[in-house]
Order: C-alpha cells, then structure tokens, then sequence
C-alpha cells in the first residue's frame, strides 16, 4: 500500500494519455511505416520506376487505419487527407527513406538502437488510434459494440487490413496473405485492446481511460521492442490460444485431413474421367462449313 501511494499512477497515466502525438509521434509512426514499405519486396524498384504508385503506397501505410475507419463509418474515405500538416510530414519522410543521397537517412532511422526507439513510440500511436476509434464509435452508436470494436481495430491495425490493396498498387497479387486469414500480432493486440477499450467506454470495465492507455501501451511497447531486438515472429498470445483455441474451437487436423483426401479424391476422379468422345465426321464438316462461313462474312 505504501509503495502504491508513493507512485502517483493515476496521474502518471493522465499525464501520459494527454501527451501529444504531433508532430513527435506521428513522425516515429511515419518512419516505422515507411520503413516496413521499402522493407517488401521491389518497393525500391518500383520507387525509381513509378515514384507516384510508391507515394500512394506510402500514404496508405501512413494513413490507411483513418481511410478503413472513415468508410465504416460513412465518412469520406479522404479526410484525413485534409490534415496538411500530416500528409507533408508522411511525404517528407517517403522522400528521405527512398531518395536521400546515399541512403543516409535509411541507414540512420534503421540503425537498430534508433529503431526501436521509433517503434516504441509507433506503439504509443496505436494505442491511442484505438482508443479514440472506440470512442468515435461510441459517439455515434451509443449501443453498437460491434461497432466500436470494429472501428477501434481497424484504427489499430488498418494498414496490415489494406495490405491486399497496397500490395495491388505494387502490381502484385497474393491473397493467400490476408491479413485476416494470417493475422499478426499486430492485428491481434489491436483486436484484443479494441475489446478492452470497448468494455471501458460501455462502463463494463471498472478502469479510467487513461489507465487503460497508460497499462496496454505498456504491454505493446514491451512485446514490440522485445519482437523487434530479437527479429522474432512468435506471438505473446500464441500459448493462450494453443490451450483455449481447441477447447472452444476444435482442432484443426481431422478437417484438414477430410479436406486432403476429398482434394485427393477428386484429383483421382479427374485423372482417371474417361476422355470426351470423338466427334464424328458430319461433326467435323459442319464445323468446317461454319469457320467458312464466318470468313467470308
């Protein structure tokens, strides 16, 4: 008890849910995003080929958590847009990481100790896109959870959602990596925090906003600093989900299995279907006397 009233954490979190984002965290935002763009590949090519579809590319890492969330709630998809401020930082930031003279300015904001730095305050961004989606949502359907945690994960996790889209601006196709079908951690936690910010805003959570912002910006700056140093894929959620997925969920071996064999039965029938049979010579000639015909029309 004592050790909790010598640290004043309900001000420590009201002071930290009142900091400002622009222009400190918004450019460390900027940076991380940009980054994870030259990062895919032949983004570098396609930058010295066509430097508008890498611009656009770039803005949609930037900005596209505000376009999802703009046209779930019936708004102009291109709103956000009107921020001048934003969009000449994001575009000064797109310059400096693809076209600075000797990539100078890549090999700095890359520099691992400097990186992660930049993702810990990326972490700080995201939070607080999901708590005011939350709280958007909540401004204009009082009673729709679903549309307040759909909006608040799309505000954290937008980008990774549009990633079908960006990569189409690129000129490549890979549906098979839908973030939806392979959500990241990323996705996940926003999920997750979109839930928590949800039940506080609908007074179901018996914990301020702040503290709420202050306690999982903690949590994501942890697992993303940590996830980043050691270039690690693994999700924190991964043990969690191990144990209760099966339980609520099922396993996913014997579905998998059936879905094998009916492929595999299907392919045998294929193989062995008997082939079509050959036309006959009236067939022949009458389709002859046709492509004739068309000719000379």
């Amino acid at each position: 008890m004592e050790l909790a009233g010598a640290l004043p954490l309900g001000e420590l979190a009201a002071a930290f849910a009142s900091l400002p984002v622009f222009p400190l965290f918004d450019t460390a935002y900027f940076i991380v995003s940009v980054l994870y763009l030259k990062y895919e590949p032949g983004a570098v090519e396609m930058s010295r080929k066509s430097p508008f579809a890498s611009w656009l590319c770039a803005m949609l890492h930037c900005f596209g958590s505000y376009i999802l969330a703009d046209l779930l709630l019936g708004e102009a998809p291109i709103h956000y847009f009107s921020n001048n401020s934003s969009v000449i930082l994001a575009t000064a930031v797109w310059y400096l990481i693809f076209f600075c003279p000797m990539n100078l300015f890549y090999k700095c904001v890359s520099f691992l100790p400097l990186k992660l730095i930049f993702v810990a305050m990326k972490e700080v961004v995201r939070v607080r896109k999901i708590a005011a989606g939350v709280h958007h949502a909540h401004h204009h359907y009082h009673h729709g959870w679903f549309v307040m945690m759909a909006t608040g994960w799309v505000k954290g996790s937008g980008v990774a959602l549009l990633s079908n889209l960006e990569q189409l601006l690129r000129g490549v196709w890979k549906p098979e990596t839908n973030e939806i079908l392979h959500m990241s951690f990323p996705t996940k936690a926003s999920l997750y925090g979109t839930v928590l910010f949800t039940l506080q805003q609908t007074h179901w959570l018996p914990v301020s906003e702040a503290n709420l912002i202050f306690f999982f910006t903690m949590f994501m700056i942890v697992c993303k600093v940590f996830m980043t140093a050691t270039h690690s894929h693994a999700s924190p959620f991964a043990p969690v989900e191990s144990c209760l997925c099966p339980v609520f969920f099922g396993s996913v071996s014997s579905g998998h299995t059936s879905h094998h064999h009916e492929h595999h039965g299907a392919s045998q029938e294929a193989s062995h279907a008997p082939p079509p049979p050959a036309k006959s010579k009236e067939e022949l000639n009458e389709g002859t006397r046709k492509r004739k015909a068309k000719k000379a029309e």
